[in-house]
């Protein structure tokens, strides 16, 4: 049986949206976010915090590689998108690699 390196990358987004009035425009404006993530990167992203506040949420992203270093490229290019979303105001984020 071969040895099999697997890293599992994990982000955590804090994000201020400071344009969004109500519910229904929090989720219209994530899930614009969470569709140009997914087509531009290989990864899982769902809302996992603050999902009662109209203008705040966080973020929960996640990424399966073979190299360390890939994983956190992916994530930092996920955090660097978000962070230049318009409407968005990136709070706080963090990354792990597991």
């Amino acid at each position: 049986m071969s040895s099999v390196s697997m890293v599992v990358g994990l982000a955590s987004i804090d994000v201020h949206l400071p344009e969004s009035g109500s519910l229904k425009s929090k989720r219209q404006i994530l899930r614009r976010i969470k569709d140009r993530v997914r087509n531009n990167f290989n990864v899982s992203i769902a809302e996992v915090g603050y999902n009662d506040l109209w203008q705040r949420t966080t973020l929960g992203v996640s990424v399966v590689a073979n190299q360390r270093q890939f994983a956190n490229q992916v994530l930092s290019g996920v955090v660097d998108l978000v962070s230049k979303t318009n409407g968005v105001q990136m709070l706080d984020y963090t990354i792990e690699l597991l």
